[in-house]
């Protein structure tokens, strides 16, 4: 089984264009999700407001101010249906893969739904937990790794 980590973008970014693995990195909680993913899972991704689905060492990107945490529902549906066009373009809605989001429930909500039809399995670890809580979850299992 190969797992993909998925993780969301952040608030806090450089201030100037950078890799999507290095724009986020101001942010504990974006590091301590990407240090955990790049230990656990087979591969990783950043899902991103503005540019959708991002590999960590794409094309450097410049900061935005975007994000999906109070956005409308059609606005979230119509994101998450880029994102799954491209999981799918990537070959990573398939049986034999598990895709593990390290995000807030604006960024798999309506993602998850679309997911349901495919023969992708989908974990969510950090479910629930509040942002202090995800840095104690990262930190314990990164320690121990």
């Amino acid at each position: 089984m190969r797992e993909i980590g998925l993780v969301s973008c952040t608030k806090s970014k450089l201030e100037t264009p950078a890799r999507p693995r290095d724009l986020y990195a101001p942010s504990t909680l974006f590091t301590k999700a990407s240090q955990y993913c790049e230990q656990i899972h087979d591969d990783w991704y950043v899902l991103s407001a503005k540019h959708h689905l991002l590999a960590p060492d794409g094309s450097p990107i410049e900061p935005y101010e975007k994000t999906l945490t109070g956005a409308t529902a059609s606005e979230k549906r119509e994101w998450a249906a880029e994102i799954f066009q491209e999981l799918e373009s990537a070959e990573l809605l398939r049986s034999d893969t598990t895709l593990v989001f390290h995000a807030g429930k604006a960024y798999y909500e309506e993602l998850v739904s679309l997911l349901r039809d495919t023969g992708v399995a989908v974990q969510l670890p950090v479910e629930g937990l509040l942002i202090g809580e995800r840095l104690g979850w990262y930190n314990e299992r990164i320690d121990s790794i």
